[in-house]
């Protein structure tokens, strides 16, 4: 599941639902959770449930539920019975423990559809990172939020005065993308909360894709075009891959090649490798 740009609308905002799809985001996620009031709950779930039962179109339809183990998670399933979304954003998570338990329940509920865990928004939740290898073969993707977790510890801030994260949350980043690595599935970075600052948002996109994340989540469908476009790999890039990848294929025995005026090893061998793979399941 290729996704560049996952884009949140409020579960009881159906009449964002047509928007968000056709905004150009590989994804919408459907928020049942920190985005709809309580007394908005049960008019978001019917809205939902709605929604998935309609024509999908391009865009992939997620739902982020509310946390594991609480009423309004069980509210949640009663209403997606039977229901498919391509995916069930997990919040609150804390490893795999609870990967198992909500694809348990999913199950139990007729829910087929893998788990996208929101990785860092408890204090437990980072030392829980390393066990989402266990349950790989149940995940989305992994992703991490900055807005919860100082919340949970009493910081008075994620991010400095320019929009970089604090040394905690660079930790939980870069932790989170390892994490997700190491079990194999999407890396999605955290969202970006300026609306107004697109040369920041493309800024951090641009870091995001350099530092190996392979999407991001989006909270307007203004940033959409700009986190497509930052996670697309450019022409440029493309080029360069392949000629490495012919290099080796042309040469097989070898163990380094000069490809491009550069010495190349395995490493750049596997990493041509995904980023072709990439830029296939976007063409």
């Amino acid at each position: 599941m290729n996704l560049r740009s996952l884009l949140f609308v409020p579960g009881d905002r159906p009449d964002r639902f047509a928007k968000a799809g056709s905004s150009g985001a590989d994804a919408v996620i459907l928020d049942l959770e920190d985005a709809v009031a309580p007394s908005a709950k049960d008019a978001a779930r019917a809205a939902v449930a709605d929604r998935l039962g309609q024509e999908r179109g391009r865009a992939r339809l997620l739902v982020r539920v509310n946390p594991l183990g609480t009423p309004l998670f069980e509210a949640d399933l009663r209403a997606l019975r039977g229901l498919s979304p391509n995916a069930v954003m997990l919040p609150k998570a804390e490893g795999a423990a609870d990967v198992r338990a909500c694809a348990a329940r999913l199950a139990e509920a007729g829910i087929d559809a893998p788990i996208l865990p929101i990785a860092t928004e408890t204090p437990a939740a980072i030392f829980g990172l390393g066990s989402y290898a266990e349950v790989g073969d149940r995940l989305a993707g992994l992703t991490w939020g900055a807005e919860d977790l100082p919340a949970a510890i009493g910081a008075s801030a994620s991010r400095e005065a320019d929009g970089r994260f604090t040394p905690p949350y660079e930790l939980a980043r870069s932790l989170a993308l390892f994490a997700a690595h190491a079990a194999g599935v999407a890396a999605i970075e955290t969202v970006y909360p300026d609306l107004r600052d697109e040369a920041g948002l493309l800024a951090f996109a641009t870091r995001a894709a350099r530092d190996g994340f392979t999407g991001m989540m989006a909270i307007h469908p203004a940033q959409v075009a700009a986190i497509n476009a930052a996670f697309t790999p450019d022409a440029a890039a493309v080029a360069s891959a392949r000629r490495i990848v012919a290099a080796f294929a042309a040469a097989p025995g070898a163990g380094a090649l000069q490809v491009d005026g550069r010495m190349v090893d395995a490493p750049h061998l596997a990493q041509a490798r995904k980023l072709l793979a990439r830029a296939g399941d976007i063409a």
